[in-house]
């Protein structure tokens, strides 16, 4: 009964938009794929139309790490919300390093808005959640599958109008974003590494096969056109 299920559904503080709602986010319209559903906890604001996606492995070194908590910090001072995927590394520094510098952040999950994952960010999902959102394409209940991951990247990359990778492995799930980004015209920094670490191989790729390396977080200022610094 559609009637219950939506009754259930707001119950968990869930909202539902479809491509019909006016507040669907209009940049996620634009991409070839974009969810004809989306479940929300938290919520989505107009200034989250000015976002920039931060990923990268889960397998983070001081390096990224630092350099995840320079940048996401830097975008939320701006006034720019962080895009991730909650995942462990970089994304989680991510969004934690947008909430300290009291911004907005944004996490896109592959499962239910209702299953935190992985289940020790449940505390920063909540704070995530007074200043944002969780966002998914999976219906409450869904479990963290593996297959769920690689698509709900689409969304991440859909929902910000630059993505940077940080940190990646050869077969790091960030370079699946980043094409994302490239398919649907938008554009990709990644962060040159040391050639010898693992963490960096996948990051200098990208950037031999043509994203715009990442020297200094103002280097995104001329893409954003943000003249505050």
């Amino acid at each position: 009964d559609l009637d219950i299920y939506l009754d259930k559904v707001a119950a968990q503080g869930i909202e539902i938009l479809t491509w019909d709602d006016e507040h669907y986010p209009p940049r996620l319209k634009e991409i070839d794929q974009p969810p004809p559903v989306l479940y929300i906890r938290g919520a989505l604001k107009a200034e989250d139309s000015w976002a920039v996606a931060v990923v990268g492995t889960r397998r983070v070194s001081t390096y990224g790490r630092q350099v995840a908590e320079d940048l996401a910090s830097f975008l939320a001072t701006n006034g720019v919300t962080v895009v991730s995927g909650l995942a462990r590394g970089v994304d989680g520094i991510a969004h934690q390093s947008a909430l300290k510098a009291g911004g907005r952040t944004i996490a896109v999950l592959g499962c239910g808005v209702d299953r935190i994952y992985p289940p020790d960010h449940t505390q920063l999902a909540e704070k995530m959640m007074e200043n944002g959102a969780l966002i998914s394409d999976y219906a409450p209940g869904t479990p963290p599958d593996a297959s769920n991951f690689p698509p709900r990247n689409r969304i991440i990359s859909g929902l910000s109008m630059v993505t940077v990778v940080v940190e990646a492995g050869e077969t790091s799930g960030a370079l699946i974003t980043a094409q994302f980004a490239i398919d649907q015209g938008r554009d990709v920094f990644a962060v040159p590494g040391n050639i010898l670490a693992p963490q960096s191989k996948g990051t200098n790729r990208l950037i031999s096969q043509g994203a715009r390396p990442m020297l200094s977080v103002r280097d995104l200022l001329d893409v954003l056109n943000l003249t505050r610094v």
